[in-house]
């Protein structure tokens, strides 16, 4: 008797899961780091990978920008909207997360960001001059080992 191939759940609420908080927040140390693309001030599509990529919530990313006077925060003015990805060949994981991103100023977001990013990006700002990033995901598309990724808000 001939098997199929083998069943795949797909997970649809935007909530994020244990293993996505997990894969995302061990990016860096792991050598899968996070890249995001935005639009520039130019109009031009740019990325950058970012190590300090983290879960912030069930629904939301964040990352510490180290140089506050960059250019995704600058573009952001125009464009919030972005898209982060991770990908780790090794466990065939592939997470493309996309949102509406924001500055926050407020000194409890911008300790919890910061110390929440690994130590290398931390010592890459000594001084804390960075920025504070949040991205409300409304979608999260992908494939994780058993599972297909098409999460809404």
């Amino acid at each position: 008797m001939t098997q199929g191939p083998p069943q795949v759940e797909t997970l649809s609420e935007m909530k994020l899961t244990d293993d996505i908080k997990s894969a995302v927040n061990g990016a860096l140390a792991n050598g899968t780091p996070v890249m995001i693309a935005y639009v520039d001030e130019d109009g031009q599509p740019s990325l950058s990978f970012r190590g300090s990529a983290q879960v912030y919530s069930d629904n939301q990313l964040a990352v510490w920008v180290r140089n506050p006077e960059g250019g995704l925060q600058k573009a952001l003015g125009k464009n919030d909207r972005v898209t982060m990805m991770y990908r780790n060949p090794a466990n065939r994981t592939t997470m493309q997360f996309k949102g509406k991103a924001r500055i926050d100023g407020s000194d409890a977001v911008r300790n919890k960001i910061y110390d929440s990013s690994p130590e290398p990006e931390r010592n890459a700002d000594k001084d804390k001059k960075g920025l504070a990033l949040i991205v409300d995901l409304d979608r999260v598309d992908g494939n994780m080992p058993g599972f297909r990724l098409a999460m809404r808000k």
